[in-house]
Order: C-alpha cells, then sequence, then structure tokens
C-alpha cells in the first residue's frame, strides 16, 4: 500500500527489452533506498512495482505485459521523469489516502490554468472509471494523492498547489499527455457490495 504522497522524482536510466516485456532500471538517487530490499514494493508513477536489484542510486523492476498494457508504462523513454514513493510501513504517517499501486486506467490531460499560485488541471478518465469519481473524493493520478473539485460526465478537476507542482512529475506534464489513474479504493469496495445485497 502506499499514500499518494510522493517522496522523489526519479528519472528512467534503461529500457531493456526481455521476452516481450520490459526490465526498467530507475535512477532514485534523489530516493532514501536505505532499509529498501529486493522483493520490496515501490510505486513509479502510480505503478506498484517490485524492485528486483539496487545499489546506492538506482533499482531495478520488471514490468510485465498485463502492466505495458494498463498503464502509460510502456510508452516511456530513457531520460523520462517518474513519481516515487516507497511502500507504507505500520506507523507511517497517512498522508494522503489509500493506494494500491494498482492503475484502473490511462487517462488524458485536457488542461491547465492558473488559479492564483495553485494550478487547475482538468483530465479525462476511461468512461467505464467515470462511476467512480466524485467531488471532494479522492483520485490518484500518476502515483499523486489528489481531491476532485468537480466531475461532468467522464471530465473531472482537480487543484495543484505549488509544493505538488515543484515535487512531483506534473511540472512536466502538458495538455494530450496520458496519465495513470487509480481510483478511490473506497468506491469500488461499496459497488461491489452494493452488487452483492441487489443480487
Amino acid at each position: 500500500m502506499f499514500t499518494g504522497i510522493i517522496q522523489a522524482v526519479g528519472r528512467i536510466a534503461r529500457i531493456e527489452p526481455r521476452g516481450g516485456d520490459l526490465r526498467l532500471r530507475i535512477d532514485s538517487a534523489a530516493l532514501e533506498l536505505a532499509g529498501v530490499v529486493p522483493g520490496d514494493s515501490i510505486a513509479v508513477s502510480g505503478v506498484c512495482l517490485t524492485a528486483i536489484e539496487l545499489d546506492a542510486r538506482h533499482f531495478d523492476a520488471d514490468v510485465s505485459r498485463e502492466t505495458l498494457a494498463c498503464t502509460t508504462l510502456g510508452a516511456l523513454r530513457e531520460g523520462d521523469a517518474v513519481n516515487l514513493e516507497k511502500a507504507l510501513r505500520v506507523g507511517d504517517a497517512l498522508g494522503g489516502h489509500l493506494v494500491a499501486g494498482h492503475v484502473d486506467g490511462v487517462g488524458q490531460v485536457l488542461d491547465v490554468r492558473a488559479d492564483a499560485r495553485s494550478q487547475r488541471w482538468r483530465f479525462a478518465a476511461p468512461a467505464a472509471l467515470a462511476r467512480y469519481i466524485a467531488g471532494k473524493g479522492s483520485i490518484c493520478i500518476d502515483g499523486v494523492s489528489l481531491t476532485v473539485n468537480e466531475v461532468e460526465g467522464s471530465t473531472f478537476g482537480v487543484n495543484l498547489i505549488p509544493h505538488t507542482i515543484a515535487n512531483t512529475c506534473f511540472a512536466q506534464r502538458r495538455p494530450g499527455a496520458a496519465v495513470n489513474l487509480e481510483v478511490d479504493l473506497l468506491a469500488r469496495y461499496v459497488e461491489r457490495m452494493l452488487g452483492a445485497r441487489a443480487g
């Protein structure tokens, strides 16, 4: 589990095709890796990956065909920036919301506009995910826990404060960019329970 509070921005150091899927080497020099061992989970732009090998400034992770098909990771190029967060440990502060690192779909940045010192961002979500997105609810975008401001059909808006823009990959995103979306876990469980009750 993760919280959606980004701990560092890393870069893709190497992309290695391996029999139909990929191994990524991620330059994570800005992320404190003390205590992280092979087998631990690290969220990479919202995608939970398993660290296979580590050194002082990198970790390697395999990316399956399923993950490549359901996320933006397959479109990454060497040098691209990625948001990083280590897995939540018992006793850690839960500053965002509970995030599984299981991306539900890929959305798109529609527009960005200034709002005093903050920015208003509008996104398009896949139609199948729109029912899980609610005003004042939580959503995870590229691994970042955000509050939904408004929803209209399959589009929704969020507000980004200067700190978020400066300390995540949002500073490099532009309209048209693809982003990983994970809806609030509670919304999915509520739907499942209501469906079971109706059945």
